[in-house]
């Protein structure tokens, strides 16, 4: 058995976490396109509550899953789908073209996590993840990182249940 040398470890891990876009991108967050997207959350949960309705009046729910849904679903999501999918994805050619600055890597991550929301939400609220899920994207992409659209997808988690509060349409969790 071959025993690897720590610094050839090292190597490896940080070849690792720069590929899945682990990277320090601070010029990003004082962007104005990184602002207006984080604005753009409120849109989005407008649309979700009065088209779509996702979740049933009353709709009761813990800390743990809120927390969940804030924290661990958008980092896990965004290192599957941004950091991992989308940049082996941007790494090939095509995936590398765009238009508009949305690239074809980043339209086939979307497909793919919409296709994933398929699974345990109705249809119609699954697509309504597809433009949020370009956002993500096209922030991976101009910011070549993941800590980007993570923070913007638990925003967007966070403004859905803040929208389900301000409705009426859900109580403060209980502990």
């Amino acid at each position: 058995m071959m025993i690897m040398p720590k610094d050839s470890f090292r190597t490896l891990l940080k070849s690792i976490f720069t590929e899945t876009g682990f990277v320090s991108t601070k010029r990003c967050y004082r962007n104005n396109r990184f602002l207006l997207a984080m604005l753009a959350g409120i849109l989005v949960v407008w649309v979700m509550h009065v088209w779509v309705q996702p979740y049933p009046a009353g709709f009761e729910i813990s800390w743990f899953v809120l927390l969940s849904l804030i924290i661990w679903q958008p980092l896990v999501e965004e290192v599957l789908f941004r950091g991992i999918i989308q940049g082996q994805f941007a790494r090939r050619e095509w995936g590398r073209r765009s238009w508009l600055g949305i690239s074809a890597a980043n339209v086939v991550a979307s497909i793919l996590f919409v296709a994933v929301h398929m699974v345990n939400n109705p249809p119609l609220f699954a697509l309504t993840v597809m433009a949020p899920s370009l956002v993500y994207g096209y922030f991976r992409d101009y910011c070549n990182s993941v800590y980007p659209p993570i923070i913007i997808h638990s925003t967007y988690n966070a403004m859905v249940f803040a929208g389900l509060i301000l409705s009426g349409n859900m109580g403060f969790p209980s502990f």
